[in-house]
Parts: C-alpha cells; structure tokens; sequence
C-alpha cells in the first residue's frame, strides 16, 4: 500500500521553487519603507507601519513559527466586539505593537 505522505522536499528544492515569488515581494515590502520615508507629513509613526517593522524583525530573528508570530503580530486579539468602528475596513494591523 503505498504512503500517503509524500516524502519530505528538500531545502534545495524550496529555494528553486519559491525564491523568485518572494524576492518580489520583498522588494515590494523595501518599495513601500521607501515610499514612507520620502513621503511629506505624519505617517511615519502609524501603527501599520510599525507593524510592518516588528514583523521584519521576526522575519530575521531566526526563530521557528515566523508566519505564525507575524500573523499574530498583525491580528486583532480583542474578545468583545467595538459599539463602532471607525472605518469602513479592516486596517491590516493593531494599534499597539
């Protein structure tokens, strides 16, 4: 009966087949630090903007579960709901990071 795991993908073979997707979006998340620091105004202090820093510093800590502490970063753990809210979306991050 054959398995049905499938064997394990080596290392090697995750570079070959992801890197170029996530070179783009590492150049994308760079593009957007740089749009930030040249833009005029407030906004370099904005909380999403922070989240977006704490969560490189996970990127790079060399620790396990990265997606998992960066999901958590940028996830709202609030247990009761808000009487409103004040915008018509979803901001992407929490306040607070």
């Amino acid at each position: 009966m054959p398995s049905s795991t499938p064997p394990p993908i080596t290392k090697r073979a995750v570079v070959d087949r992801y890197f170029l997707e996530h070179r783009a979006k590492a150049i994308d998340l760079a593009a957007f630090f740089d749009r930030v620091d040249r833009a005029q105004g407030d906004g370099a202090d904005d909380f999403r903007v922070k989240a977006l820093e704490a969560c490189c510093r996970v990127l790079l800590d060399g620790k396990p579960e990265r997606a998992r502490r960066v999901l958590e970063l940028l996830s709202d753990h609030t247990t009761e709901p808000i009487a409103k809210a004040s915008t018509k979306g979803a901001t992407g991050a929490m306040g607070g990071v």
